[in-house]
């Protein structure tokens, strides 16, 4: 009890006593021991709350290893393929008749004195063979090193969260409208989008959306179009902006477990990638935005969901 004791002062005890010499004593017991149980329920309550902590970060901390570990062997596997497709170094020359050395026996009869030079002519002949051998050689080692296809999946694309900061009809098209979005960067950038007649454009104003940011910039019906809008598109027409979770950012990146790397600076139109990626962009029964089964997820803050339709394509 000497916790307790520390816990309950001696005049209170002593005042107890006095008032109730009787039971005095069984009361102050019974205070000393409820004093205990309190701080050993406190106690108890802080250790589950940091082992609630420590199971979170674990979490996090098993996540951030999959990452570099899935980077790694994706790094590991390009090195691979650069190592298979490279040229291969070229050997010694190999020796020619007239760079061997003559046999011992017989050399002096079967070399003249003074060997007469090669001709003009045929000095004009070996450099022209030798010209045609180097430009046959050249294609050769060229397809080795682009015989590795580029990849062609969703770590391609620059998907980036952005805060609409206002929203208009488009003057030469009542199905398109022009929205400023902040991206984190110096300005904001202007995007052409068809959201359909459902949608309240005042709605938009404010909020949070996914936008595709290495997309070349194209004019489309005399407004130049810096970025796309990522929309969820049900059967019925029916369309929705996708949403990233509670507490984005305007700049944050939307990145995927399985497909780590690098965005490209602008998508080629002539490689059609997001036309080739576009049909496998998805949102499952629970409203979460995926690709092949991978999700949009925006790093330590959450995933993408669409705002109410589910089962739908993204576009």
């Amino acid at each position: 009890m000497d916790n307790a004791d520390n816990l309950f002062h001696p005049s209170l005890a002593a005042a107890l006593i006095k008032l109730d010499p009787e039971d005095g004593e069984q009361i102050v017991e019974y205070f000393k021991t409820h004093a205990l149980l309190t701080r050993e329920k406190a106690l108890l309550q802080a250790s589950v709350r940091d082992q609630k902590k420590l199971l979170v970060e674990n979490g996090k901390l098993k996540k951030d290893i999959e990452q570099l570990r899935a980077q790694l062997q994706e790094k590991q596997r390009r090195r691979t393929v650069r190592a298979l497709h490279s040229p291969p170094t070229p050997g010694p020359a190999p020796m020619t008749p007239a760079n061997q050395s003559p046999s011992p026996a017989g050399a002096t009869a079967a070399l003249p004195a003074n060997p007469p030079p090669p001709s003009s002519r045929d000095q004009r002949e070996r450099q022209s063979r030798r010209r045609r051998g180097e430009r046959k050689a050249h294609p050769t080692s060229d397809s080795l090193s682009l015989g590795a296809e580029p990849r062609v999946d969703v770590s391609r694309l620059d998907l980036r969260v952005g805060r609409i900061l206002s929203v208009r009809r488009h003057p030469l098209a009542e199905a398109l409208s022009v929205q400023e979005v902040d991206m984190g960067e110096d300005t904001p950038r202007k995007v052409v989008s068809k959201l359909g007649g459902k949608i309240g454009l005042e709605e938009l104003q404010g909020s949070l959306a996914v936008l595709l940011c290495n997309v070349k910039a194209c004019k489309m019906r005399g407004v130049v179009s810096q970025a796309r809008l990522l929309c969820c598109t049900t059967t019925d027409d029916v369309t929705e902006p996708l949403v990233p979770p509670t507490g984005s950012t305007p700049g944050d990146r939307v990145t995927f477990l399985n497909y780590p790397g690098d965005p490209d600076r602008e998508l080629q139109s002539k490689q059609r990638v997001w036309e080739l990626l576009q049909p496998d962009l998805q949102v499952d029964c629970r409203g979460v935005a995926n690709y092949k089964g991978c999700r949009f997820e925006v790093k330590g803050k959450g995933l993408c969901r669409a705002p109410s339709v589910t089962n739908c394509i993204i576009r």
